[in-house]
């Protein structure tokens, strides 16, 4: 397992770091249980062998639908027809491993928009097993797309292999240049995300301080911990204890809607 523990790997692993903000999990048992799954996951064990996340609606098909308005009018600003593009760029926590696409957050968001009378599309950019490093070389290609806010949930899976905080924050920092440059129009948020308790109380620290470092040096809001709430809670997550299930799900996307509604009147805003 040691050698999976890289500042780059490009493995398609299933996992994700979770770690309740501030908690140690609930309860050693459960730190067990999770460890005992990152075994599993980090070796590969559950992920299809096509490499995809195993959901419905994967984010290649998801993202070539949404690169199909990238030259019509409104596009230069990130809209079109009429609505505010938003993408999420993340790992099998957005792509909605093991749940239909309907249930997985970024669609509950989008009913969320809808019911607000929100011109908003929400744009599915999961993948499962995505790391920082990942996100990187894949960011060019998702951003053919138009965009006027990219949400980048990413970096859980570098917590749960044991990579280098710096080098996640590296990563992090080269990710937000990139959209910069690739969508200079786009508002950027970076969602908070955590690892898994098992690496030493050291790494968890350095690892969550990672992401404020990055939003400070480029000057992006940082947006709560996706899974607040969740991780750790044995009943609103699947059998795996790491990927929300479907009240999970809406509890995460509540999270979510609390920092993405006031993002989306602000883009309003002349």
């Amino acid at each position: 397992m040691r050698k999976g523990m890289r500042d780059e790997v490009q493995g398609n692993d299933d996992g994700v770091a979770v770690r309740a903000a501030g908690t140690s999990w609930r309860a050693a048992s459960r730190a067990v249980c999770l460890t005992a799954a990152v075994l599993l996951i980090g070796c590969g064990g559950g992920a299809p062998s096509d490499g995809t996340n195993g959901a419905k609606g994967s984010a290649d098909s998801t993202t070539r639908a949404a690169t199909a308005g990238e030259n019509t009018p409104g596009a230069a600003n990130g809209t079109v027809a009429g609505k505010t593009r938003v993408v999420l760029l993340g790992t099998s926590l957005t792509a909605g491993l093991g749940l239909p696409p309907e249930q997985a957050y970024p669609a509950l968001l989008q009913v969320k928009a809808d019911s607000a009378h929100l011109p908003a599309t929400i744009v599915n950019a999961g993948l499962s097993g995505e790391t920082s490093a990942g996100a990187l070389r894949r960011a060019a290609w998702v951003l053919e797309q138009p965009a006027a806010l990219v949400v980048l949930e990413v970096g859980a899976n570098d917590g749960l292999r044991g990579v280098d905080p710096d080098s996640t924050r590296a990563n992090l920092v080269t990710l937000i240049r990139t959209v910069q440059r690739e969508r200079p129009e786009a508002k950027i948020a970076l969602v908070q995300m955590e690892a898994p308790t098992n690496l030493g109380a050291g790494y968890t620290r350095q690892f969550h301080e990672a992401y404020g470092r990055a939003a400070r040096e480029t000057g992006v809001p940082l947006w709560p911990f996706l899974l607040e709430g969740v991780a750790g809670v044995a009943r609103l997550n699947q059998g795996d204890g790491i990927h929300p299930n479907r009240e999970g799900a809406q509890i995460v996307a509540g999270t979510m809607w609390r920092v993405l509604e006031p993002a989306l009147r602000a883009l309003g805003q002349p």
